[in-house]
């Protein structure tokens, strides 16, 4: 029985992790409040006019931290036409260890922590690590991975809607 429910779990991981094709209208990015490491705040309506990549993470998720050199390397490719990077701690995660890996790491974007979790809630009640969303410059999602996504996908969909007017 536990080997069917794992095996089942992983089918569910793999069939996420494709990505879900979503909508261009009428998917809004919900109204979130993300609080940055340095005590600022952003909201959603602050990624409208951008195309933006939000990524649910943890320290200590090994697929996280794995996936991070190729998304500091999308946001600096992208950065100067229009694109940004929202890394999203979950709730679990030891605030200090999360400054402590975007010190070290140098992160170039924006890091926020999730205290409370419910920015993950409001984002589809997020709870697998990584699981990033594509928002379009109108605010709307238009694709959500969960797991490592395609990079050579997601650099397409960057090029495709940063070319959108």
């Amino acid at each position: 029985m536990k080997l069917a429910v794992y095996f089942g779990a992983a089918a569910l991981v793999m069939a996420l992790g494709a990505g879900v094709v979503l909508g261009t209208s009428d998917n809004p990015a919900p109204a979130s409040t993300f609080v940055l490491l340095d005590g600022s705040s952003r909201s959603t309506a602050d990624l409208k006019g951008k195309v933006t990549l939000v990524n649910f993470w943890a320290t200590s998720c090994v697929s996280c931290v794995a996936e991070m050199p190729k998304l500091i390397a999308t946001h600096e490719k992208y950065k100067s036409r229009g694109f940004d990077t929202l890394a999203v701690a979950m709730s679990y995660d030891p605030p200090s260890y999360v400054v402590n890996f975007a010190e070290t790491r140098r992160l170039p974007f924006s890091v926020a922590i999730d205290n409370t979790g419910a920015v993950a809630k409001a984002w589809g009640d997020v709870r697998l690590t990584p699981t990033t969303y594509i928002v379009d410059k109108r605010g709307d999602i238009v694709k959500r991975y969960v797991g490592e996504p395609d990079f050579a996908d997601l650099h397409q969909l960057i090029e495709k809607l940063l070319a959108a007017t």
